[in-house]
């Protein structure tokens, strides 16, 4: 956790939608049976949120902040780097039609996890790069594909990655942004967009099943 100097407020923030506008499902627990979570933080979660909301198997995205101290921060408290949270993004996904390998290879394929509190032109520690993992499964493909995804990396000349892991119990709560962070893209199609393929590919398939340990999900709160 980082130190902060803001007090945030007890109560979630007002006027959170319940439905994915482009998904048409709940972005709140209950979730299908099935259905597993994980958080993770690339920069702008604009961006972001619109690579998750596209990939086979994702139930639904919202946009959050996670990973500081201050409870149920707004985005204005977030960009002072005041809260230490950085702008996540909450992935609901049926692990019948997908894994967690699949999204990280998304994750780490389209932004700089080399860059420290830094995507582009966009810097403080809220645009750090980050894993929050509720399963056992997802920490072991987070570190399995961090070390594949490090040495292609490296293999290229590029420095090591400074993504931040830890599991989301570790991280502290998921807090849903305003309503107007939600699917912005899709709100605004033209919006400002800072993510994109890197140009290197992740390697996937890196876990054996039957050497994977029985799974308990952590559910961030409504």
């Amino acid at each position: 956790m980082r130190t902060h100097t803001l007090s945030g407020r007890p109560d979630p923030l007002p006027d959170i939608p319940r439905e994915h506008v482009v998904l048409g499902t709940s972005m709140h627990a209950p979730w299908p049976e099935g259905t597993e979570l994980m958080t993770v933080a690339m920069g702008c979660f604009w961006g972001a949120e619109r690579i998750f909301w596209s990939l086979p198997g994702v139930v639904s995205t919202a946009a959050g902040y996670q990973g500081g101290s201050t409870p149920n921060p707004t985005y204005q408290e977030v960009c002072t780097g005041l809260t230490g949270h950085t702008e996540a993004v909450l992935i609901a996904y049926d692990r019948s039609r997908t894994d967690p390998e699949r999204l990280l290879a998304a994750f780490w394929e389209n932004h700089d996890p080399t860059t420290r509190d830094r995507q582009g032109n966009d810097r403080g520690t809220q645009y750090r790069s980050a894993i929050y993992w509720t399963t056992p499964e997802q920490e072991q493909a987070a570190r399995a594909t961090r070390e594949a995804f490090g040495t292609v990396l490296a293999e290229a000349g590029h420095p090591p990655i400074v993504t931040e892991m830890l599991p989301a119990e570790q991280a502290g709560p998921f807090y849903y942004a305003e309503a107007f962070h939600q699917q912005y893209l899709h709100k605004n199609p033209g919006g400002y967009c800072n993510h994109g393929p890197n140009g290197y590919t992740c390697p996937v398939g890196l876990l054996a099943q039957d050497q994977l340990p029985s799974q308990t999900s952590i559910a961030p709160p409504d």
